[in-house]
């Protein structure tokens, strides 16, 4: 991978976390190609090869619906998050694919209470280059604890 590939690698990392952190919902699915996989997965389930994910989602249709019951279902306490994001690793390129990985961590604030670590893993990610930029045609984050504070209302 050529320095150009690596920088606009690091380039979809970083604008992926200020999109999903901005709150701006409708930035979301565009990081994605139209068949794409997004699957949410506490790591236990991960490395024992079993399919319960937290969610899952397996097309950009998919996502849209998610943003939109995000914005006009769902009823939830509001809360911000701020994702820090370590430099993704490339594990291999194949086939025109990129699968990289990188660690994360998601801090939640809620309005009237301090900020804690909310969620903390690693994107285990195949990113694809289309004629918009680089893609994700699949994003697994895979989360360190089973333990979800309450719920998951907003993407990782």
């Amino acid at each position: 991978m050529n320095f150009e590939s690596h920088l606009a690698l690091t380039q979809l990392y970083a604008d992926y976390a200020s999109a999903v952190d901005s709150g701006n919902w409708n930035l979301w699915p565009d990081f994605f190609t139209e068949q794409c996989v997004y699957k949410l997965q506490p790591r236990e389930n991960f490395e024992r090869g079993f399919p319960l994910c937290t969610l899952s989602f397996t097309s950009k249709g998919m996502l849209k619906d998610r943003v939109y019951g995000i914005q006009e279902t769902l009823y939830h306490d509001p809360y911000y998050q701020r994702h820090v994001v370590g430099a993704p690793v490339v594990r291999k390129v194949e086939d025109g694919r990129i699968h990289a990985e990188a660690n994360y961590a998601v801090f939640r604030t809620k309005l009237d209470k301090a900020s804690m670590v909310f969620n903390v893993g690693r994107y285990i990610d195949t990113i694809v280059q289309t004629p918009e930029g680089l893609k994700f045609a699949e994003r697994l984050c895979i989360f360190d604890s089973e333990m979800i504070p309450n719920s998951i209302i907003y993407p990782i």
